[in-house]
């Protein structure tokens, strides 16, 4: 008993192949002892190149590559901020110039009959109270409202004032022109363009007045005494004669304009 449990320990261990022990493991399949394979990418090497030369690839191009790792980015310098946000910033105008309509060209206002006025609103009736603050307006760049101060006007006081001033609700009269038969022609004006004074006549047509060799006059009139009776003659109205050839400008042009005299041949 002793001997056969002696004889079980000094047996020699069990071998650890897969085949039996009478039976030799064949010559071509690979035991557990064999190389281990290549890599991937140095099998795709060996295709191009010799072996040695594909390992020497292998090793220095894949294995010892450097990997450069590179730190969180620096602060940017103040120059670059503000150059960062002004580009924002334009970019935010641009966008918002694209949202924004564009607007009407001139054709497309005269195809939509925006400048003209309507059949409806051509009456004489309707502008005459733009006249009357017209009047009101003028008194008080010529300083006239004050009735117990006598009111003279001089072309070196009151001049650039008039020249400078808004015409629309004048009512004017053609004294000189070219065209002989402009002359006689009376109406308030309902727009002032910078070349021609469009007027509405007490018969309710729109006329379109050249400003060109035509020379306009209008008046202002002054308000009455308040000793004055009724029936008391009315204050002489100022009259002014307005030279058509050197107003050819538009009313917010003629704000900030220069006029000056000098001689002019075609009067």
């Amino acid at each position: 008993m002793v001997k056969d449990v002696r004889a079980r320990f000094h047996d020699p261990p069990l071998s650890m192949s897969p085949h039996p022990p009478s039976q030799a493991p064949p010559p071509n399949l690979p035991t557990m002892t064999s190389v281990k394979s290549p890599p991937f990418a140095q099998i795709l090497l060996e295709r191009a190149f010799s072996p040695d030369t594909a390992a020497s690839h292998y090793n220095e191009r894949v294995v010892k590559r450097p990997l450069a790792i590179r730190a969180t980015s620096p602060t940017p310098s103040a120059r670059a901020t503000r150059r960062q946000a002004l580009n924002d910033r334009k970019a935010q105008a641009r966008k918002r110039r694209k949202q924004k309509p564009r607007p009407l060209s001139a054709a497309e206002k005269r195809r939509l009959c925006l400048n003209e006025i309507p059949k409806a609103q051509q009456k004489y009736a309707i502008y005459e109270p733009l006249h009357k603050l017209w009047t009101g307006y003028m008194r008080e760049i010529l300083g006239a409202n004050d009735v117990a101060r006598l009111v003279h006007i001089t072309p070196s006081s009151s001049g650039q004032m008039l020249a400078s001033a808004d015409m629309h609700g004048a009512r004017i009269t053609v004294v000189r022109s070219r065209c002989v038969s402009r002359v006689g022609l009376e109406g308030i004006v309902v727009r002032d363009t910078r070349f021609t004074f469009e007027i509405i006549t007490p018969k309710n047509v729109v006329k379109a007045i050249p400003k060109e060799h035509t020379v306009f006059r209008f008046e202002v009139t002054l308000p009455a005494k308040q000793e004055e009776a009724p029936e008391a003659e009315a204050r002489t109205p100022l009259v002014f004669e307005l030279n058509g050839e050197q107003f050819q400008a538009r009313a917010a042009d003629r704000a900030n304009r220069k006029f000056r005299m000098h001689y002019q041949p075609d009067l």
